[in-house]
């Protein structure tokens, strides 16, 4: 019976599908692409809890971050104190890498979701005299994206955003602990 399978030869099939198809999904995610789950509500009305995005891992190997780009970063040693960050032994840390990969979020995710308002070099500040944020002298037309009712930011300041940093903020301003308070 030459050239025809027997029941018994094909049982590997499922299993090494099932691992390339784990090993794909696990390559795609760490060099192209990556979902994530949005957690909070700090950018709403742009993004809402428990919205699903894929975030494009190669796109600034083509161009920088802009003014207005929304990204996700991780905010250890920024938006998350170092003794705050989760410590995991390495089988915990290839079970979290490998739930992120597949957009579960663990409850200790230092991941954050937010627009970018300034770059390196950059001066922004609130509030101008009608209550807008401004970036370099120039005010900021937010009415896109800003939450509904929100105004810019309830808190005063003007910094100038170091080399190599974003100034970042959500879309919701009062619910979002962003580069105002971090």
């Amino acid at each position: 019976r030459a050239g025809r399978p027997g029941r018994g030869q094909a049982w590997w099939d499922i299993p090494v599908t099932i691992a390339i198809a784990v090993g794909a999904v696990l390559l795609i995610t760490t060099f192209v692409a990556k979902p994530f789950s949005i957690p909070s509500g700090s950018m709403e009305d742009t993004l809402q809890v428990g919205d699903r995005v894929l975030v494009n891992r190669l796109v600034y190997h083509s161009r920088a971050i802009e003014r207005g780009d929304v990204v996700v970063f991780d905010g250890s040693d920024s938006f998350v104190p170092a003794a705050d960050v989760p410590h995991r032994n390495p089988v915990q840390g290839v079970a979290a890498w490998i739930a992120q990969s597949f957009g579960v979020v663990p409850p200790d995710a230092t991941d954050f979701v937010k627009r970018v308002i300034g770059i390196g070099g950059d001066t922004v500040a609130c509030c101008d005299a009608q209550g807008r944020v401004t970036v370099n002298g120039s005010p900021l037309a937010e009415a896109d994206y800003l939450y509904p009712g929100d105004d810019p930011s309830f808190d005063e300041f003007s910094v100038q955003v170091p080399d190599g940093m974003l100034w970042v903020m959500g879309d919701h301003r009062s619910n979002s602990a962003d580069s105002r308070s971090h």
